[in-house]
């Protein structure tokens, strides 16, 4: 893209009327929340409907959803033009990557000087699939090295819009070729890359984590092309940054463990402390937390603590501390920790010490479930926690499936493989699905769930991904009056290719490949996001 201020969308389109009709993108798209509502804004305002597959996506009556940056568009000042056919490594690591997942929104916390309220968006980029990514199919991998990784992006409210500023000062990308530190048990050290970050979140003491996944299936494609990928040591770990400076260098923190992340969330304990939970995303994988020795105000504070896995036992939980420098899947499965259900998204209540644990399946449960996991005393620290079912995923006339009270309205979608989750301020989770580009009876959703009252445990949808497309997360504005969610490889349906994808979505242009695409969504008549 060119131009260097903030990005704007055209206003209007069947998506303004709660419809999914096809819309032109400008050449730098950006979100604007509606001027003042009309009447008094009452809360809880999503209802029961269906999510067809279509070529297009589906928004909730009453949301219009505003396409805010793609793949390909540039990230950093310097990025060149996207051109999907003929890409370049270095192009590529300016832009935004072929899949996108958001991590977290991070504030300042000192305003700036002109008033204007700020913050910095982190999403990463998982994978890069040669199928689609890539002309004919054929990998890439230098390419591909380049397009995944993450994307940092700068938002700014203006007047009552929140808008991606293009070019912004903290803009900047992480890829296979970033610099990085390692700090804690594994010795100091320095690697370069990042690979398969597959989540993140925003701490309390104001970085930014970002969890490398598997690195195996990416060291595998790389090392024949860049022998330093030969050396598998400097990667699946957790790394932290400071999302505030774009020269900051990421630190790969050892003390937090070497697995398959598939998410992180941070908190503090009753006393301080630092506290960082992880998904280990395998079928029968683990549920771990990190507790540091000091308080999260000590510099690298991540870098000396205990790790512990939980073992889940009826309705409690119990944390067992590993063994300082052991592999943390082999000795939590030593220590009895508890296999799961594929577990993958984390998200924190910022009202208490609540913590949400998005499970996609397993054989034995294959449509997943969302775990409630609340810390004994209110203290994230404390070594023991309560535990209950927020519902159990799949079609409600099915006999796995359980959902609070009264049960899904009929005709509603319903999830299957909860992915992400997030909370938000008013007690409501935002719960995305994946299937992996598996296409079944539905379109994937972006699902709000009360955690408390009557409508605990019914999710109802707010937005259906379009044929193929996967959610890519949740993170919501400061004032809740954003919600920007991701469609992660629309089209990339088993069976089809770059030529020939199932769906062209956002642009449906002949030759233009269909793009994952960070969203905005806002209500029209104003106020927080499900009311």
């Amino acid at each position: 893209m060119t131009g260097t201020g903030p990005r704007a969308v055209r206003r209007g389109s069947d998506h303004a009327r709660g419809g999914c009709g096809r819309r032109a993108l400008l050449a730098a798209p950006a979100l604007l929340l509606p001027g003042p509502a009309p009447a008094q804004v009452l809360r809880g305002d999503l209802a029961g409907m269906p999510l067809p597959v279509r070529q297009d996506d589906t928004v909730a009556a009453g949301y219009r959803r505003d396409a805010l940056v793609r793949w390909g568009d540039r990230v950093t000042f310097d990025a060149p033009a996207w051109d999907p056919r003929q890409p370049e490594p270095e192009g590529a690591a300016a832009q935004f990557g072929w899949d996108a997942r958001l991590a977290g929104i991070a504030v300042p916390r000192q305003p700036a000087a002109d008033g204007i309220p700020r913050a910095v968006m982190a999403v990463v980029h998982p994978t890069v699939d040669p199928v689609w990514a890539f002309p004919g199919g054929r990998d890439q991998p230098l390419a591909a090295a380049a397009m995944q990784g993450a994307s940092l992006l700068n938002l700014e409210k203006r007047g009552r819009g929140w808008i991606v500023v293009d070019g912004g000062f903290q803009s900047r990308r992480l890829g296979g070729a970033t610099l990085c530190r390692i700090s804690g048990p594994a010795g100091a050290g320095s690697v370069r890359g990042v690979l398969g970050l597959g989540g993140g979140c925003v701490t309390p003491w104001g970085t930014l984590l970002l969890a490398e996944g598997d690195p195996a299936p990416w060291l595998a494609r790389l090392a024949a092309a860049d022998p330093r990928f030969g050396d598998g040591a400097g990667f699946g770990w957790v790394v932290e940054l400071d999302p505030f400076d774009p020269q900051s260098v990421p630190v790969k923190r050892s003390a937090l463990g070497r697995f398959a992340h598939g998410d992180v969330a941070a908190t503090l304990s009753r006393d301080g402390r630092a506290v960082v939970y992880q998904t280990d995303r395998r079928v029968g994988g683990y549920l771990f937390r990190f507790l540091s020795a000091g308080p999260a105000t000590t510099e690298d504070v991540l870098d000396a603590g205990t790790l512990a896995v939980a073992r889940l036992e009826g309705d409690r939980l119990a944390w067992l501390p590993l063994p300082a420098g052991a592999d943390p899947v082999a000795a939590a499965r030593q220590a009895g920790g508890s296999a799961l259900d594929t577990p993958s998204g984390l998200g924190l209540d910022p009202r208490r010490a609540r913590l949400l644990l998005a499970c996609h399946g397993s054989p034995a449960r294959p449509a997943g479930h969302v775990i409630e996991v609340t810390a004994k005393d209110d203290d994230d620290g404390a070594d023991s926690a309560g535990t209950a079912l927020l519902f159990a995923a799949g079609d409600p006339r099915g006999p796995e499936a359980r959902y609070g009270r009264g049960g899904l309205p009929p005709g509603s979608a319903w999830p299957e493989h909860p992915d992400t989750v997030t909370v938000d301020g008013n007690g409501r989770a935002w719960i995305g699905t994946d299937r992996g580009g598996r296409v079944g009876p539905q379109a994937e959703g972006l699902y709000g769930c009360d955690l408390d009252g009557p409508g605990r445990g019914v999710p109802l949808p707010l937005y259906g991904a379009p044929r193929a497309g996967s959610i890519g997360g949740a993170a919501l504005t400061p004032d809740g009056e954003a919600l920007f969610t991701t469609v992660r490889h629309p089209g990339a349906e088993p069976g089809s290719s770059f030529e020939r994808p199932a769906t062209r979505w956002p642009e449906f242009r002949a030759g233009v490949p269909p793009r994952s695409t960070l969203l905005g969504l806002v209500r029209n008549g104003g106020g927080p996001v499900g009311g």
